[in-house]
């Protein structure tokens, strides 16, 4: 007999309540609801409705198979391999399956995923997450060992990995490797985070759909360690390496100081997201690099062509930049969510995520320009906004904005920003006034796809620059917001910065729209581009916009290619030209699964448009998705150790791995609902 698979459904309770993590199983009456809780926090359920108590509430904690977990980072120029090592070890006297809910960065192409048992090593196939999952299931009720991982359907930053039928006194060693690209900060660092903080994420009332399984717990409580260590490779010297954690001296391998390792320093704690900024010497030049394609793969395929990146970094005439608008229509959207009351990480507890996001917008509202328009949206559950309408920005109408923004707390309830985005773009835009949208969130909201659609539909009208508050802030939502909305993405998690990343988000918000933007290919006969990335929507000067694309044919190793990308700025006609040779290089396929999963993620967002039916676009991404070996929305990684011809015994526990929470009594005082298990 085949396992169920078990995925809750959340429901928003009108009871008081303070739940650190739990699942709503939905019953006729509050006063017959059923409530199980895992966490540290007690929790108050009225109406006289039952509870279960199970997880670290409890005194006698299940076992943790989890053990460590090893991360090794390896950045090269502005992109970044991560393979991470985790180490299980069954001590019970019963076969378990242990299941962890973890974050990745939203942007990752993952592309490995395998399992060593003794000396077995089991390599994970891509396969349609359906079938993925039968053949996880089969595999387990036929007694045999098997692993299953899969990207939540809601949101690409959130893996689900099963380890099942691990037998006792046995030990596994899980593999999983992915590639991503380095932000661009405003102080011209490149921005590697490793997420670590998974919050539990809010499903709206009536939303469709099944949730993921999340075991959050404190931070301090997470019983399995973390090592972590850094190689860096550029072709321009390596200035320095700054963390939010503490990290040994960096080491430098070579005279050139262009190769350099660093580690996190010993007694690192596993309670906050490690982040990582790069600094180059004379970093952000336009570059190309053309990858050779897989050997076994079939010419003319993806993976058997070269894959070229090109990295633009345009320069705007001093002319134009010195006459930067002094107008617009400036609408700001501020999570008053329960989960704002969060600390903003595990380093200060008394500093909320609230008071973060306060402090964030009344720096940007004392610097706009005088004769803009603005307002401003708080929301929750509900939602509400300061004036009717956008106000000509005054001392007058300042003033008036500060004070309230200064009361704002965060009591709204739930996280539905829906309905004001709704509202916002219900809004006639006001004359001669770009719409600008700045949205402030911790990003624990459910319903990722649903929200960056109703963004894209609108992106003709505004753009959209978006602020993700604390750690644990989805980066699917955050990126995908300035992604969909032509704008740009920042994230805050502390005091340090936030005033330069600010500005530097109002500076864009200041710059002219960018119009009729076009990319054109001048390649060697027989030579043609299929672009991988999404059309490019927004361009700010002295920001990096990258571009991906096939190259199908033959040409010489001393051919040149070029790529030029033309654009309007303030009625001025202008462009950025990049040569590069087309002589491929060996660089282990990391351009080549960036590619794929660019071109997954533009399809994934564009299921109902120009015509297509979702089969017919979920069939392309799949046969994509299997063809890179690349993660995707409708695949899932899965293995079975089937050269073992032992069955194993006994019943199946079930263990759940936690995640590192940001859990504090003010957040879940405050939060009226949250995903997990």
């Amino acid at each position: 007999m085949k396992r169920l698979r078990s995925w809750f459904k959340c429901i928003l309770p009108s009871e008081r309540m303070s739940v650190t993590s739990s699942v709503f199983v939905n019953s006729p009456s509050p006063e017959s609801r059923t409530m199980t809780c895992c966490g540290l926090i007690t929790t108050e359920w009225e109406q006289g409705s039952t509870m279960t108590h199970c997880g670290l509430i409890t005194t006698e904690r299940e076992p943790v198979p989890l053990k460590s977990i090893e991360v090794e980072l390896q950045v090269r120029d502005h992109v970044a391999t991560v393979v991470s090592t985790l180490s299980y070890d069954n001590k019970e006297d019963k076969p378990i399956e242990a299941v962890f809910v973890f974050p990745l960065p939203g942007d990752a192409a993952v592309c490995h995923f395998s399992a060593t048992v003794g000396q077995t090593q089991i390599v994970a196939e891509v396969k349609e997450k359906q079938q993925a999952r039968e053949e996880y299931d089969d595999a387990l009720s036929s007694g045999q060992q098997a692993f299953l991982l899969e990207e939540c359907d809601q949101s690409p930053d959130i893996f689900s990995l099963s380890v099942g039928s691990l037998p006792p006194g046995e030990s596994a060693s899980i593999r999983l490797e992915y590639v991503t690209e380095l932000a661009v900060q405003a102080d011209d660092g490149l921005r590697f985070c490793l997420p670590a903080v998974l919050n539990p994420r809010y499903q709206p009332r009536g939303s469709e759909g099944p949730s993921v399984e999340v075991t959050s717990v404190p931070a301090s409580q997470v019983p399995y360690t973390l090592s972590f260590s850094a190689r860096l490779s550029s072709p321009r010297p390596i200035s320095k390496v700054e963390s939010s954690s503490s990290l040994d001296p960096l080491q430098f391998l070579n005279a050139e100081q262009t190769q350099a390792t660093v580690k996190l320093a010993a007694g690192h704690k596993f309670d906050r997201d490690v982040e990582l900024l790069v600094y180059y010497k004379d970093a952000h030049q336009p570059s190309a690099v053309v990858e050779a394609g897989q050997a076994s793969a079939e010419p003319g395929s993806l993976m058997g062509d070269p894959v070229v990146m090109v990295s633009l970094y345009p320069d705007f005439p001093q002319t134009v930049m010195s006459s930067v608008a002094s107008c617009g229509e400036f609408v700001f959207v501020l999570d008053r969510s329960g989960s704002m009351d969060c600390a903003v990480n595990n380093t200060n507890p008394e500093q909320t995520r609230i008071a973060n996001a306060r402090d964030t917008l009344l720096l940007l509202l004392k610097s706009l320009p005088m004769g803009c328009y603005f307002n401003i949206y708080g929301f929750g559950s509900t939602f509400e906004h300061i004036f009717p309408e956008s106000v000509e920005y005054s001392e007058k109408t300042m003033e008036e904005a500060l004070k309230k923004v200064e009361g704002m707390q965060a009591d709204l309830g739930g996280t539905e920003i829906l309905q004001p985005l709704k509202h916002i773009y219900n809004q006639p835009c006001v004359p001669n006034q770009p719409r600008q949208l700045f949205v402030f969130t911790d990003g624990e909201v459910w319903n990722n796809k649903e929200i960056l659609h109703l963004v894209k539909e609108n992106a003709s009208s505004h753009r959209c620059f978006s602020f993700g508050i604390g750690e644990g802030a989805s980066s699917a939502l955050i990126n995908g917001l300035a992604k969909e909305g032509g704008g740009h993405a920042q994230f805050i998690t502390g005091a340090d910065r936030m005033q330069t990343k600010v500005l530097q988000s109002l500076r864009f918000a200041l710059q002219p729209a960018v119009v009729d933007i076009s990319v054109t290919w001048d390649l060697p006969k027989g030579v043609s581009a299929t672009v991988l990335s999404p059309p490019i929507t927004a361009i700010f000067h002295g920001q990096r916009s990258l571009v991906y694309a096939q190259l199908t044919g033959q040409s010489s190793e001393a051919a040149e290619g070029c790529v030029t990308v033309k654009y309007s700025l303030a009625g001025h006609p202008s462009q950025s030209r990049v040569k590069f040779s087309l002589k491929a290089v060996d660089t282990g396929l990391t351009v080549h699964r960036l590619g794929a999963r660019s071109l997954i993620r533009s399809l994934e967002m564009q299921e109902e448009e120009n015509g297509e039916k979702p089969e017919e676009v979920k069939k392309r991404v799949v046969e994509l998705s299997v063809q890179s070996g690349v993660s995707s929305a409708y695949t899932a990684f899965v293995a079975a150790n089937k050269g073992n011809n032992e069955t194993i015994q006994g019943p199946l526990v079930r263990r759940n791995v936690e995640t590192p929470g940001m859990m504090t009594m003010a957040c879940s005082m405050a939060m009226p609902m949250m995903i997990c298990k």
